[in-house]
């Protein structure tokens, strides 16, 4: 195998075509045996869950539902919804994600046939939806992972489907769907009338939103344009609270990924470190660990975060939810460690929920940003001086940085929030 420099796949991370192959050396070694019978056929009936969207070929894209081949002991409740996955063992993900089947046919993105309305309905139900499917040939056991949508397991190209149960969608769902909302505004009024972030995602996919140019969105693009929409969202709240006073470090791990958020004395900025040991995923022949790092000042960015990609998204959006829900303002840096038992992707949930604990954790205060620092030093492997050397934020000398004396707020512009997710590079068709 190609041994590609690490520089390249953490950038990359499976999605970009940055080593120029056509398809990812590190992803193609990913070979699981279903822990299951796996003897598929040419025809199922079973719930689906969810809908996929492709991205290849776009704007003529693979489309089709999501359904689990095996219920067994199965929670329905829990095997699509990524929010109850926390603390979940690594090998009961992935063994939970290899029932879903993800079936195939081509349409474009514009185009209204009755299947895309039929995946739609998939997509709003409340609850998982029986359906009938007739596929080409028989379906072949082969997990899909990705650093952005989450693991699935066999796949079949789809001839014929129908909805074989009762489809129920939520108050808030028919709403939006029905009212004439741009896309933006629907989303986040879904998430005020608390629909979860994964819902939003999987309705933005299936073409359900927007007035006149509705279409179908591919999963991977919709994941991140709803953690940027209703991040900036929260943020223009938040850009008018005051600071707080102290210096937070909140904690998380899981799924060997090491988080430690910091919040900070002044008016919103934010910047993210994400770090990957030798022998993970994306850094599987490094010598050592690589960092890279993105960041946005006080106004927000409206251009892709192309180094880190789709968790800078996530870890902003659990961050303010944190700091709207408090009702205050901080200058934000988020440092994310992978460790070297990180050897299958699977998802960038797995980001998001993380902080998202980290933030309901209670956090250790300090008077000073050396105090802060010390102790984070205790807590990661990397030293802090490598961090120090690329950070934007770090390198600011304020005086409240070394005394605990209370910051002013600033006062700031926002701009409207723009769709950025397509803007990642598509080299692969």
């Amino acid at each position: 195998m190609k041994v590609i420099p690490a520089s390249l796949c953490v950038r990359c991370k499976g999605g970009k075509n940055l080593c120029g192959l056509g398809y990812c050396p590190l992803l193609s070694r990913v070979r699981l045996k279903p822990t299951f019978d796996a003897t598929l056929k040419e025809e199922f009936f079973g719930p689906s869950t969810n809908v996929f969207v492709g991205r290849y070929g776009y704007p003529r894209v693979n489309v089709g539902p999501l359904s689990v081949i095996q219920m067994g002991d199965t929670d329905m409740d829990v095997i699509d919804d990524p929010s109850k996955w926390f603390g979940m063992p690594y090998q009961k993900i992935i063994e939970m994600r290899s029932l879903m089947m993800r079936s195939e046919k081509r349409n474009e993105v514009r185009a209204r046939t009755r299947y895309v309305e039929e995946n739609q309905l998939l997509a709003l139900a409340q609850k998982p939806v029986d359906v009938e499917l007739h596929f080409k040939k028989k379906p072949v056991y082969k997990m899909d992972f990705s650093d952005v949508h989450q693991p699935m397991g066999p796949s079949a190209r789809l001839q014929e489907m129908k909805i074989a149960g009762n489809v129920s969608v939520s108050r808030a769902v028919e709403g939006v769907t029905n009212d004439e909302l741009k896309a933006r505004e629907a989303m986040v009024t879904l998430y005020q009338k608390d629909e979860s972030v994964y819902k939003i995602m999987a309705v933005l996919s299936s073409g359900a939103l927007g007035v006149r140019d509705k279409k179908l969105v591919p999963t991977r693009w919709s994941i991140t344009a709803v953690d940027d929409t209703l991040s900036k969202h929260l943020l223009q709240s938040v850009r008018t609270y005051a600071p707080i006073n102290e210096y937070r470090v909140y904690e998380s791990e899981f799924l060997y990924n090491r988080l430690c958020v910091l919040l900070a004395p002044g008016s919103w900025e934010y910047e993210a470190f994400e770090s990957w040991a030798p022998g993970s995923m994306w850094a599987r022949f490094a010598k050592e660990y690589y960092i890279i790092e993105e960041y946005e000042s006080h106004e927000g960015r409206s251009d892709y975060a192309d180094e880190m990609g789709g968790c800078y998204y996530s870890t902003r959006l659990a961050v303010a939810e944190a700091l709207a829900a408090e009702r205050r303002q901080a200058r934000c840096i988020a440092f994310r460690e992978v460790d070297d038992g990180y050897i299958i992707p699977v998802g960038v949930w797995q980001v998001r929920e993380n902080v998202r604990n980290a933030m309901r954790s209670a956090p250790r205060r300090f008077a000073t940003l050396e105090e802060a620092l010390t102790y984070i030093q205790t807590r990661m492997k990397i030293p802090m001086d490598a961090y120090k050397k690329r950070s934007r934020i770090l390198v600011q000398k304020r005086l409240s940085d070394f005394t605990s004396k209370r910051v002013k707020p600033e006062t700031a512009t926002w701009e409207d929030s723009v769709s950025i997710a397509r803007s990642e590079p598509r080299s692969l068709k």
